[in-house]
């Protein structure tokens, strides 16, 4: 059973595809985007996941995604936002070095664009990211192991405080 170097987790927009390449990257290592293995596996987008099979059977599949990932990926691994509301995800994530990617609002909500496909956020994308930055953060802080603000920094400079913090490692080497 392989581990993940780090297990990235925050809410839409707070960077975890694009920290979570720049780290994999700066590591030599991979990244798992459990996003976008689930849009592999399901054939479609998420959004149209939602749309087709509804939300349940989307999370249903990202548990299996999330799971798997978490045994068999030795890299960087990226959750998709709401992948901590699951209570099986949550117990798993008890033993994994997990970042919390926190982000503010007003970030949160340029680096989303609210004209992109998302699903949570299809309805009032203004107020319901809002709303969901505040449901999470309880989870979101519970989780972490570590918190990286990422609001006014590049994904570079992430990285760079995201290394510090791995076990084993003070400058992201070994």
């Amino acid at each position: 059973m392989t581990a993940p170097t780090a297990v990235l987790i925050g809410s839409p927009g707070s960077g975890k595809s694009t920290v979570g390449r720049a780290l994999a990257e700066r590591l030599g290592t991979q990244l798992v985007d459990t996003d976008a293995e689930i849009e592999t596996r399901a054939g479609k987008t998420i959004s149209d996941m939602f749309v087709d099979d509804g939300e349940a059977a989307f999370r249903a599949l990202e548990r299996e995604v999330v799971a798997e990932s978490l045994t068999g990926c030795s890299g960087v691994l990226a959750l998709g936002g709401g992948a901590v509301l699951d209570p099986d995800t949550q117990r798993d994530l008890a033993d994994h070095h997990v970042v919390y990617l926190q982000v503010e609002f007003s970030d949160a909500a340029k680096r989303v664009g609210m004209d992109q496909a998302r699903p949570m956020l299809a309805i009032n994308p203004r107020t319901r990211l809002k709303k969901l930055l505040e449901e999470r953060l309880p989870i979101y802080e519970g989780l972490a192991t570590v918190t990286v603000p990422t609001s006014g920094y590049h994904p570079e400079e992430v990285v760079d405080e995201l290394l510090t913090t791995l076990p084993g490692r003070r400058d992201g080497r070994s």
